[in-house]
């Protein structure tokens, strides 16, 4: 499953940015979203999936290993917000699981499929893309 809501057609503004692979960078990817998308009536969100996409990125592929690096791409449109992450890939598929109580991780896709319309992927283990859609409506 892929939200694929928001199309080039549907939503005419797009910015995209590439980072290093190195943990801070959540901050500044946080920094990005935030400076484009600062009147978005569901900011929070937006924020919040971007933040889980960028840690799963850097935890779990090799976007996090030395040298790596991953991309960041904003779609806004009539349809709402969509964020989505593009890693170097890894050797697992990213799943919603279900965390145990004591868990200090794994909560990160469950939280975007409660908080998001809709979330999916696609890719492999040389690179793969992870998307949130956020849908409504309101004026950049």
């Amino acid at each position: 499953m892929f939200p694929f809501l928001l199309d080039a057609e549907s939503a005419p503004l797009r910015w995209r940015r590439s980072f290093p692979g190195g943990p801070e960078q959540a901050r500044a990817v946080r920094r990005f979203v935030r400076c484009l998308l600062a009147d978005c009536p569901y900011l929070d969100d937006v924020l919040l999936a971007a933040d889980e996409l960028v840690v799963n990125a850097l935890r779990h592929t090799k976007s996090g290993q030395g040298g790596g690096r991953f991309a960041v791409e904003l779609l806004h449109g009539r349809g709402g917000v969509r964020v989505a992450v593009t890693d170097q890939g890894g050797p697992g598929e990213p799943v919603c699981r279900r965390a145990d109580d004591l868990d200090e991780s794994g909560r990160g896709l469950c939280t975007i499929a409660l908080t998001a319309a809709s979330w999916g992927w696609y890719g492999n283990d040389q690179g793969r893309t992870v998307a949130a859609l956020f849908a409504g409506e309101w004026s950049a």
